[in-house]
């Protein structure tokens, strides 16, 4: 395989940046602890006041799938991916006036969606923001943050949480198989993005450029 064809790829899906003082930190819904501990850490060393954590369950599953890792240490029932990351953040020593959670979405552009509308609510301007992500799900998590907060500067801090690193996706087929899902989902649901097709924006949070 062609080194660069790979470094492409992997420069694309795995956003990593520096952590910069922000308004917000936005954690997308999941089962894994550790997006929401990195948000945790940066809230404790005062990057940001609050963090938003967004996510009932996947909409293919129908209901929470259960804690992912870490299970010795976050051992409650959670009816939603946003009661599990709320309680790691608490656990992890966030101020609970510091979270705010969006308990609707299930799936990622829905975590974007009702993030805008609970900052919208809450009458926040949101000039800058951390998106805490699984690190394969860095690039998408980004694409649909920004599509909905187009006047936001954004930076991706990504954990680890399983062992797909952007070293190693291309030795595996599992691993491969979940790289290349992700470009496959960004380039078809931004087309129906793009065309207007998706009935999701029909409340005018966002208005596509065409042009």
């Amino acid at each position: 395989m062609n080194s660069k064809y790979l470094e492409g790829i992997t420069e694309f899906i795995f956003v990593n940046q520096e952590p910069k003082k922000s308004d917000i930190i936005f954690v997308p819904g999941n089962g894994y602890p550790q997006m929401a501990e990195q948000a945790a850490a940066l809230w404790k060393n005062k990057m940001a006041p609050y963090i938003l954590v967004s996510g009932k369950y996947s909409i293919t599953r129908g209901a929470f799938s259960g804690v992912m890792s870490k299970k010795n240490l976050y051992v409650d029932k959670y009816e939603t991916e946003g009661d599990f990351l709320r309680d790691v953040l608490i656990k992890n020593g966030v101020s609970e006036d510091a979270v705010l959670v969006d308990r609707q979405a299930t799936y990622t552009l829905e975590n974007a969606i009702y993030s805008r509308k609970i900052t919208d609510e809450l009458g926040l301007n949101i000039k800058t923001a951390m998106i805490c992500c699984k690190n394969y799900h860095a690039r998408r998590s980004l694409m649909y943050y920004q599509l909905l907060f187009p006047d936001t500067a954004f930076y991706v801090i990504p954990s680890q949480a399983d062992e797909v690193t952007p070293k190693n996706w291309y030795k595996q087929e599992h691993s491969v198989k979940l790289v290349l899902g992700e470009m496959e989902r960004c380039a078809q649901q931004f087309e129906n993005i793009i065309e207007n097709k998706d009935p999701r924006f029909a409340d005018g949070y966002v208005k596509v450029d065409k042009g």
